[in-house]
């Protein structure tokens, strides 16, 4: 069953504008409610298709923010596991039930909201010593995430601070990596029909709302206290994946 036109233009117009407030420095929580939030009016895999141009149009303001800033070779490191997990994530939203797959998609954003109350737990217990395969685990579960609900940012986040690089170099190679993964994604999802010219012009009159987000996420950047905003956004994420899990 279609979503009414009015929520589905309203809360879209929402996601776009929260991706481009995540890209303009709000953080990547903020961005990872737009699958979450939309697969609640329609299926997971539709949800995809419209988040991933719009997370696209975004990235396009990340890399030139960071242009240059970032470590090439680690961001290489991390696309051939991606390919593989891209290929996998695919493959579950193409061949598991809406059903399943809204309360899979439940289970990863609750991991997600796991993973951000603990994270600094989690990152001061981890005794890293590098080794060549970290990259390609690395890459496997964020392409995996990424493809099946726009959510690969932990596993990368854990990856990248674990390197002896500065938070600038940090946050540039996190826009490039994922600036490509989503070019990626691409031709998986024009494949599984999950992307397509009709999807981008259903929606294409409200990206404009995404630089909208990036310019007031930049401006909101240093005014809000971001550890509460935070804690807001994992409660809406809890929620939204609680809801996902129950009404699937």
């Amino acid at each position: 069953m279609a979503p009414d036109p009015i929520i589905f233009f309203a809360l879209f117009g929402v996601v776009a504008f929260m991706i481009g407030l995540s890209k303009g420095g709000l953080g990547g929580t903020l961005g990872a409610l737009a699958v979450p939030l939309l697969s609640l009016i329609m299926p997971t895999a539709q949800a995809n298709g419209l988040a991933l141009p719009t997370q696209m149009l975004a990235d396009v303001f990340a890399v030139w923010f960071h242009w240059k800033k970032w470590d090439g070779k680690l961001a290489l490191l991390l696309l051939p596991g991606a390919i593989a997990g891209v290929t996998i994530g695919t493959f579950f939203i193409v061949n598991v039930s809406p059903s399943v797959l809204k309360r899979g998609l439940g289970v990863i954003v609750l991991l997600f909201v796991l993973y951000k109350l603990f994270e600094k737990q989690i990152l001061g217990k981890m005794k890293y010593k590098p080794q060549a395969w970290h990259g390609l685990l690395t890459g496997v579960v964020a392409g995996f995430s990424s493809a099946l609900a726009q959510i690969g940012g932990p596993p990368v986040t854990i990856y990248l601070l674990m390197q002896d690089i500065t938070p600038r170099v940090f946050i540039a190679t996190s826009a490039l990596f994922f600036f490509i993964l989503n070019w990626i994604k691409v031709p998986y999802y024009i494949y599984a029909h999950i992307l397509s010219w009709q999807n981008i012009l259903q929606i294409i009159w409200l990206l404009p709302v995404v630089p909208v987000g990036v310019w007031v996420g930049k401006w909101l950047a240093d005014k809000l206290n971001k550890e509460t905003f935070e804690y807001v956004i994992i409660a809406l994420l809890a929620l939204t994946a609680i809801l996902l899990i129950v009404r699937g």
